[in-house]
């Protein structure tokens, strides 16, 4: 069969240009340019190490071929290599958990590895070496509550190189990120809803002292009385450590006074669950006789009966920034200086069944 003058210049031109209907390919550029898919890469993505001679003819090849890189492949590809690790000894299993549920789907959005890491059961010493080993196989790391609040195990992390971004915490430095609520305005707004109520004996359940978020939400409790003209008594404040039994202890403490509260707030949704477990066990009925709310919004909240009044702390979007913020402190050019990050996302008062108008 005889070809014409058009068939015959096809078997003269690279297959590349001829398949108008697909995308060339690496190995497609890398034949035209008589040079390894290794090297064509490499010039590509702007790296050193590759002659002149042979960067040259790849560029000329990427341009006669009209060669698109795939950026999206490149970039998954990238994340997948990625990987970043939260670590957690927070004893509170439903702030586990909306923590776990943001930092999977934020890891899932943007294709990076997950660790997830329990130190609960690691002391102080082992927790630093464990920090030390750990750094050398991450990129990253999300440090919530208590972890986050601990100098060496930042230290660790940070003197190696990795990324931190710390939850809940208003340690915010130059060293790491942090993303978080202001807590001292969240604990005034939901002191200030009970005084809306009418209650003017308001008991307090501290959080963990080791926490810098304990201290924010007791002095927003603080402001919201003294906004009220309610003088502070000290007989009314009872210590927690944001767990279901010292908020037991507690409550049991504060109506055991002679003239117990007509409102308790926890500092904690676990703590609050607890209160209102004391008051029925002594016959009190909430919220007729006691009002209780919390703070989180956890899944405590609304896994007693009534469910609380609460602090919406998004525990799982904080989570889900911080592989954001993480990723572009990972993917930052070597040239550019280091940014930290204060994240502040607000908070909601949810208003449910366990708080009433005062009646004495």
């Amino acid at each position: 069969m005889q070809r014409s003058k058009g068939d015959r210049s096809l078997r003269n031109t690279p297959k590349a240009v001829r398949r108008k209907g697909s995308a060339v390919t690496i190995d497609e550029v890398a034949a035209h340019a008589g040079v390894s898919a290794m090297t064509v890469s490499r010039v590509i993505n702007g790296h050193t190490g590759v002659r002149e001679g042979n960067r040259e003819r790849v560029l000329r090849s990427v341009q006669a071929l009209d060669y698109r890189p795939n950026l999206a492949a490149s970039t998954l590809a990238a994340a997948q290599q990625t990987c970043i690790a939260l670590i957690y000894t927070n004893p509170s299993a439903s702030y586990l958990r909306e923590l776990l549920v943001g930092a999977l789907r934020g890891s899932t959005r943007a294709a990076v590895q997950l660790l997830i890491e329990s130190w609960d059961e690691v002391g102080p010493k082992e927790r630093r070496d464990a920090a030390r080993h750990l750094a050398t196989r991450v990129a990253g790391v999300i440090l919530p509550p208590p972890l986050c609040e601990s100098k060496a195990i930042v230290s660790a992390f940070t003197s190696a190189g990795v990324a931190v971004v710390a939850i809940a915490s208003s340690h915010f430095s130059g060293r790491i990120s942090c993303v978080r609520i202001d807590d001292r305005h969240a604990s005034r707004d939901i002191v200030a809803h009970l005084i809306a109520q009418g209650h003017r004996r308001i008991g307090y359940i501290t959080g963990d002292p080791n926490q810098t978020a304990s201290a924010l939400r007791s002095q927003g409790y603080r402001d919201a009385l003294d906004g009220a003209g309610i003088a502070q008594d000290d007989a009314l404040v009872a210590p927690g450590y944001f767990t279901y039994r010292s908020g037991l202890e507690a409550a049991e403490h504060l109506l055991a006074l002679p003239h117990p509260p007509t409102a308790i707030f926890a500092s904690n949704d676990d703590m609050a669950s607890a209160v209102v477990s004391v008051a029925h066990r002594r016959g009190l009925q909430v919220p007729g006789d006691l009002s209780v709310v919390g703070f989180d919004d956890t899944s405590a909240s609304t896994m007693v009966w009534p469910e609380l009044t609460t602090i919406h702390q998004p525990v799982a979007d904080m989570a889900d920034t911080a592989i954001d913020i993480l990723l572009r402190e990972i993917r930052r050019t070597p040239t550019s200086r280091q940014a930290t990050v204060n994240h502040v996302l607000p908070h909601e008062l949810i208003t449910r069944a366990s708080v009433s108008v005062a009646t004495g």
